[in-house]
């Protein structure tokens, strides 16, 4: 099975980042489906530390607004759902069920913070990518933010946990008169090397 051309202009060669959005709403079935597709990437030893909150209400919005870039206000304050993606600094301690093949797997973290940090943020960098694609696939568009104050976004989706937040994702009905030119992209040669 492969994807046909319009399969791939929907997920890559069309598809653009968001600046700003329709004043049209995502439903709560639309983000349950949203996870329930992304849920599906594959992540290391399926660790799958990623996790989400998704801001709706403009109250949660406003307080958000407070932790983003001054270049960010306006889109966290208009898109229709803001996606906070973190990271869980416990997953570890979901390995055993999540990862069934091998029940002692969670000992590979133990006493090890930072390979504990970087498998975490890794992981749920690309979950935050599957997202965006699911997102595209149901005819959803994206625009990812990492503009924002780090400990004031943990304050307002994550206190007092072991998440820490990775980047931001507006999700909804993109307004296409806001999308930039598409910007230049490196070639095979400039980006890559078969050895």
């Amino acid at each position: 099975m492969i994807l046909d051309q319009s399969g791939f202009d929907l997920l890559f060669n069309k598809a653009r980042s968001q600046n700003g959005w329709q004043a049209r709403s995502v439903s709560a079935a639309q983000l349950v489906q949203l996870y329930d597709v992304a849920k599906m990437g594959p992540t290391s030893l399926n660790s799958s530390p990623a996790r989400f909150v998704f801001v709706t209400s403009p109250e949660a919005k406003l307080l958000l607004a407070d932790a983003v870039s001054d270049g960010n206000v306006e889109k966290t304050r208009t898109a229709p759902v803001i996606v906070v993606i973190g990271y869980s600094l416990d997953f570890p301690t979901r390995l055993p069920a999540l990862f069934p093949h091998n029940p002692n797997v969670a000992a590979l973290f133990d006493g090890k913070p930072d390979f504990v940090r970087d498998t975490a943020y890794r992981n749920s960098t690309l979950q935050g990518a599957y997202l965006m694609l699911a997102a595209r696939a149901m005819g959803l568009d994206g625009g990812p933010m990492s503009g924002f104050n780090p400990a004031k976004g943990e304050q307002a989706c994550f206190p007092d946990s072991q998440v820490k937040v990775n980047f931001l994702c507006g999700i909804g009905y993109g307004d296409p008169t806001k999308v930039f030119p598409r910007s230049p992209r490196l070639s095979f040669e400039q980006a890559c090397r078969v050895v």
